[in-house]
């Protein structure tokens, strides 16, 4: 059992060699900045895909053509009106909505900026709002018949973000050379690319892109009530393959839910976070070394000391439990202070990503986070100081005494 007497004399000698203690407290201050900076923007990530499939709902499908770019971007990447129609009668699918994707030119105080627009029908506009999980912010929804109306993504109202000046409600904007009214602002979705998009009608889709009429950059589907997505998106490749007289694994189109679309910006999320952890890692093991180090040398400087504890009946024991308290009090508080500047760090990088657009990378800093980063640093600090506390243990008090 650890004493209180035990714990005093560790604090103490810590205290007596300020510089060195400092500079190994440092580097697993390092480490451990390192590790709960990212870990807590994994987190955060985590925490906003959680959200995203609880509001938008996980009984949401994405039905898309295969090929090399974004879709939208040619005439060939498309859904087309009788496939759209032939998937929305398959049994076990509640709703279904069809959506122009383009990317366009547009021009607004004479300053030119590349996006992509997309068709928002007015009948089905909660149903897509609740998808893209957006909803509008100022101004007001698309009707029925606007046909050179457009509302736009968030970032359009700040000024530096999209164009020099801000644009709000009423102000015009060119797209492609046609004129809008901008009627509606939607909320922050978190990335710069959904946050400077544009919404129109599909009417007015189809106007500016008549050659574009009935060739869908993706489809939006809904399963029905107690019908399963995963079930229903083999149900909808199986029948929209043998619909098209396709090859099984030659499919031109797949089928996506909202599950497999976060489970795989997941995976690019968490193998991002590993490989930044395992730097973090690496940092950490050579700050245990330099833990060992210091106890080492700790261990050769108090020699006669630790002669002077055994002749005056110190166990081997005693002298075992000062060492690794000395090497885990080290850990713990490099860890302690690791939290509090890779709070900083986090919060500082957080702010500057909001600020950049990606709002989406926001750390957060639960307690679980707190306090396995700092036990973390205080058993790696334990550990890296058994070998020279091993090592005092066994001296041998006479060999010790004699010692200069």
């Amino acid at each position: 059992m650890i004493r209180l007497e035990e714990i005093k004399y560790s604090l103490q000698n810590i205290m007596h060699r300020k510089m060195r203690s400092s500079l190994t407290i440092i580097s697993i201050l390092i480490g451990i900045m390192a590790i709960f900076a990212i870990v807590s923007f994994g987190l955060g990530i985590r925490n906003y895909m959680d959200v995203m499939a609880s509001e938008a709902g996980t009984d949401k499908l994405f039905l898309q053509s295969k090929g090399v770019g974004a879709p939208g971007t040619d005439e060939t990447f498309s859904i087309t009106k009788d496939q759209f129609e032939f998937v929305d009668r398959i049994n076990g699918v509640q709703q279904a909505v069809s959506m122009y994707f383009k990317a366009v030119k547009v021009e607004f105080n004479k300053q030119i900026k590349y996006t992509y627009m997309i068709s928002m029908d007015p009948k089905k506009i909660e149903f897509m709002q609740q998808s893209f999980q957006i909803k509008i912010y100022k101004g007001r929804q698309l009707k029925q018949g606007d046909m050179n109306k457009a509302v736009v993504g968030y970032n359009y109202q700040f000024d530096e973000k999209i164009f020099k000046k801000a644009a709000k409600i009423g102000d015009k904007i060119e797209i492609n050379g046609v004129q809008f009214d901008i009627v509606g602002i939607v909320s922050e979705v978190g990335n710069p690319q959904d946050d400077s998009q544009i919404y129109i009608t599909p009417e007015a889709f189809e106007m500016m892109f008549p050659q574009s009429k009935d060739k869908y950059g993706f489809v939006i589907l809904q399963s029905a009530p107690g019908e399963n997505p995963e079930a229903l998106a083999d149900k909808i490749t199986e029948k929209l393959r043998k619909y098209k007289g396709q090859d099984e694994g030659k499919e031109d189109f797949f089928v996506q839910t909202m599950t497999d679309a976060l489970a795989t910006f997941g995976v690019i999320i968490n193998i991002l976070n590993g490989v930044l952890g395992i730097i973090a890692l690496i940092s950490l093991i050579v700050a245990s070394v330099n833990i060992t180090n210091t106890m080492y040398t700790a261990v050769l400087e108090r020699t006669k000391e630790i002669g002077i504890m055994k002749a005056v009946g110190a166990k081997n024991s005693d002298v075992f439990t000062i060492f690794v308290l000395e090497s885990g009090i080290l850990g713990m508080l490099g860890g302690i202070l690791g939290v509090v500047v890779g709070y900083i760090v986090a919060t500082i990088g957080g702010g500057i990503a909001a600020g950049a657009g990606y709002s989406l990378l926001k750390p957060i800093f639960p307690w679980y986070l707190i306090m396995g980063c700092i036990m973390f640093a205080t058993i790696v600090g334990t550990i890296a100081g058994m070998l020279p506390a091993i090592q005092a243990s066994r001296q041998k008090p006479v060999d010790s005494l004699r010692y200069e």
